[in-house]
This record gives structure tokens, C-alpha cells and sequence, in this order.
């Protein structure tokens, strides 16, 4: 298929794909909670709702994530100008927990007030709601990946927080800062955008893109290396469960020419899956191969790829790595 003529079937598809990813988008709770009112007078009048209108832990728990993710915004002006770190005296470990907690207690009020908080109000705003409702809820910090230049990063950095919550017998990764939106670089703002990509998200997708501050989770430990190495997912990989089998390492080190496999879960041969190459121009894969529930294709890496390949299946990002000459 011409250049062009790729392009066109492109721009339908996203068309196509939007409406229909749209209408899958909420699950019977999210419904109910989009007709919730946008604010309530306290913390505890919303949780009282939640607790009426949904029987399951699992339910009243994904209703707190998406009445958070609908109503409340990421402070992008918080996150470029952080406050000063307050500082308070005490004289006994019970005097400076109880000044924790108000603090806390203060931060997660003015995200449920404001409607805008940073990740650390987010957190603390689901533990509150979850201990309403008599789920329990902790928060975990540590480093993201969400970027490009993320890949092959030296070292973890703690910038940022989530939650796990007890549902059921079994911890669930919860990360509602992630599934309220996200920044748009070229409009230079966030976008409000509903995923459900991060409630009770798959662990081996959540730790692809989050690394605790201890390195571990549930007394197991997890590789740091293979974290900063990884390659780039997105939300369209976990929802999809597009699995990146092959490779492992998200860095491709490559002579001019070598030719590369790759195998990826959920993906078929007549789904428009592409790459971009440096003039943006996308790339159809061929020749690829139908194995076991994924596609095995091959990319021959020459000097129309940049620094980067990012994989896309239809109109959306689905893993990218970095790619180093030899």
C-alpha cells in the first residue's frame, strides 16, 4: 500500500476506533458514577452514596477511581511550582504522627475541595474514601516511566505515588493520578481523559511503568534494571494485554541493516499496525506471522529510523524502544 494512501485508511480509522473505544471505555459502575454529582459536601456524604449504591469491595472501590478520575484534575501548576516543604516540631513519635495526619488530612480535603491535586493528594484522597467504606488502602511511592527518555535511565527516582488496596483477599495496584489524563505536550496543558487502564491493574504491566521506593512488592523483589531497561508501554498495552514477548530490553542495539524480530500477544496480521519512520511517515509491517496468540514480524533497522521505534495498532502507541547504533 502507497504512502498515501496508508495515510487516508489512517485517518478513518482513527475516526472508527475513537467512537468505539469511547463507548467501551465505562463498565456498569463508571456508568453509575458519571451520574453522580461533580461535588458533595463532605467525604463522607460520598462515600455513604458509594456505600448504598454498590454491595461488592471490588465495586466500591472502582467507583472511588472513577469519581475520582472524572471530578478531580492533575495540579500541573502545583507540579512546576511545589510548595515549600513544611516543617513542625514534636516532642514524642505520637505528637509527630498526629501532625502527619493532619497534614495528610489537610492535603486530601483540598483535593476533594479544589478538585485539583498532584499525585500525592490523589493518593491520600483514595486511602480516605477506601477507609469510608471499609476497604483498607496504602500508598506506595516510588519512580514512573513515561517517557522516551526513559529507557535506559541509570537510576530510579522517587516522583511519584499510587495505591494498593485490599479487595477481596488480594492487593490491587491502583493509580488514579494516571487514570484521570495526562499531559498533551503540544497543547502545552492536561487533558482530562478517563482510563481504566489503572484500577487493579496486572502486575507485570504496572511495574513495567512504576518501581517502588523499597524494590519490592508483597515481600517479593523486583528488578530495577529490568525496569529502567524495559521497553515503553502505554495504556492501549494494558488494556489490549498487548504483551511484549520479544525483545526483552526495550534498548536495540543495531548495525546499519540488521534485521530485528519481534513478537507481540493480541496483535493479528490484518490489524493496521505500523511504525513511524523519521519523517513521521508510517510504516505498514509485513511479512509478519501469526504464533500462539501474538505477531512475529521482523523490522530491518536502516537510516530511515531514528533514535526511537515506537509500534502502533491502529491509532494507538503500543510499546517503544530505544534504538543504539553499534
Amino acid at each position: 500500500m502507497k504512502i498515501k494512501q496508508f495515510v487516508l485508511v489512517f485517518i478513518f480509522l482513527n475516526v472508527v476506533f475513537l467512537h468505539v473505544s469511547y463507548s467501551q471505555r465505562y463498565n456498569a459502575v463508571d456508568n453509575i458514577i458519571l451520574k453522580y454529582p461533580k461535588n458533595f459536601s463532605s467525604t463522607e456524604e460520598l462515600a455513604e452514596r458509594i456505600d448504598k449504591d454498590f454491595k461488592s469491595d471490588y465495586d466500591k472501590a472502582r467507583a472511588i477511581y472513577s469519581w475520582m478520575a472524572f471530578n478531580i484534575k492533575y495540579d500541573f501548576n502545583a507540579f512546576l511550582n511545589p510548595p515549600k516543604t513544611q516543617r513542625f516540631s514534636y516532642r514524642t513519635e505520637e505528637e509527630k504522627q498526629r501532625k502527619i495526619q493532619e497534614f495528610n488530612t489537610q492535603m486530601l480535603q483540598k483535593a476533594f475541595k479544589s478538585e485539583k491535586a498532584v499525585c500525592e493528594g490523589f493518593t491520600l484522597l483514595f486511602q480516605h474514601l477506601s477507609s469510608l467504606v471499609g476497604i483498607k488502602s496504602e500508598i506506595i511511592k516510588g519512580d514512573s516511566k513515561t517517557k522516551l527518555a526513559d529507557i535506559g535511565r541509570k537510576n530510579t527516582s522517587s516522583n511519584h505515588a499510587w495505591n494498593t488496596a485490599l479487595i477481596d483477599g488480594k492487593w490491587r495496584l491502583i493509580d488514579v493520578t494516571w487514570g484521570q489524563g495526562y499531559y498533551d505536550n503540544s497543547k502545552g496543558r492536561m487533558v482530562k481523559d478517563f482510563d481504566p487502564a489503572y484500577f487493579d491493574t496486572e502486575p507485570d504491566y504496572f511495574f513495567a511503568k512504576h518501581f517502588p521506593d523499597s524494590g519490592s512488592f508483597l515481600g517479593k523483589k523486583l528488578n530495577k534494571d529490568e525496569f529502567l531497561n524495559g521497553p515503553l508501554i502505554y495504556n492501549k498495552t494494558i488494556t489490549g494485554d498487548n504483551k511484549i514477548i520479544t525483545p526483552e530490553s526495550g534498548i536495540i542495539e543495531v548495525n546499519n541493516g540488521d534485521k530485528i524480530t519481534f513478537v507481540i500477544k493480541n496483535i493479528s496480521k490484518s490489524d493496521p499496525f505500523y511504525y513511524l519512520n523519521k519523517k513521521n511517515q508510517p510504516i505498514r509491517i509485513v511479512n509478519s506471522k501469526e504464533k500462539r496468540g501474538a505477531l512475529e514480524f521482523q523490522v530491518i533497522f536502516d537510516n530511515t529510523i531514528g533514535n526511537y521505534i515506537t509500534f502502533y495498532l491502529e491509532t494507538n502507541s503500543i510499546v517503544s524502544f530505544k534504538v543504539v547504533q553499534k
